[in-house]
């Protein structure tokens, strides 16, 4: 489901040949498998997390594909494990609005950066699109209350100007800022989306918590009603806007 979206950090990043890039928050190894296509065999990608669960993910992925250029890296994107000036690119998909400190995390990517090398990073656009109105904004309707566990908001950056302001804090230059509606489909049924949605909905469990049982029932069936609107053959086609910065040091 994901694909578009990583495609449009890759493009936005300009990955080159040669690159030596760090992917922040890198899960199950995305964009960091694609980056890492890009950069060829003479570059490498080095994808961090601080789950090593999903690292293993990412490696496997990596190796599926006959990656040679791609390790991965357990550890804090506030406290990096690398020297000065050791990286030409740095990346993130949907991990920055994770952060404890967004403004400690982008000071230590400025200082493993090389002169010159960019930080480039992807976060959700607001709440108040199909993806999210038709399946947890449904739930939310029904419960009322708040929407978010502690600490944990995806639309964290969703306002304008707001992730580059971090950039700049972090003592990038040149930092730059868009917001763009990009493809994102669910390669299936409507009662599937709607499952994976719940069981990757963390930010959003406790709420999902609050729901007494007898409400469920309804609740399925007004989220299959509302996804049913961006069905178009066999795919979902909710689309996604999402927020591009990056900045340059």
């Amino acid at each position: 489901m994901g694909k578009a979206v990583t495609e449009a950090l890759v493009e936005y990043a300009r990955p080159r040949p040669g690159m030596q890039v760090l992917d922040l928050a890198s899960g199950t190894g995305e964009p960091a498998i694609s980056l890492a296509v890009r950069v060829g065999a003479e570059g490498q990608v080095t994808a961090l997390d601080l789950s090593t669960d999903l690292l293993e993910i990412a490696e496997k992925r990596a190796r599926d594909r006959g990656l040679e250029n791609f390790v991965t890296r357990q550890a804090d994107a506030h406290a990096l494990p690398f020297g000065n000036e050791k990286f030409d690119l740095a990346t993130s998909r949907f991990g920055v609005m994770f952060f404890r400190d967004p403004v400690l995390a982008m000071r230590e990517a400025l200082r493993v950066l090389k002169p010159g090398a960019r930080a480039c990073f992807l976060a959700w656009g607001q709440f108040e699109q199909p993806y999210w109105q038709s399946t947890i904004g449904v739930v939310h309707r029904h419960v009322g209350g708040t929407l978010l566990a502690p600490g944990s908001d995806p639309f964290r950056f969703a306002k304008a100007g707001s992730l580059s302001e971090v950039l700049k804090r972090g003592g990038f230059r040149e930092c730059e800022e868009e917001t763009r509606t990009v493809a994102w489909t669910w390669p299936g049924t409507g009662e599937e989306v709607w499952e994976q949605m719940r069981s990757v909905a963390v930010p959003f469990r406790p709420m999902l918590d609050r729901v007494p049982a007898h409400s469920w029932p309804r609740i399925h069936e007004e989220v299959h009603a509302a996804i049913r609107r961006y069905v178009n053959g066999e795919n979902i086609e909710f689309g996604a806007t999402v927020v591009l910065a990056s900045g340059s040091k």
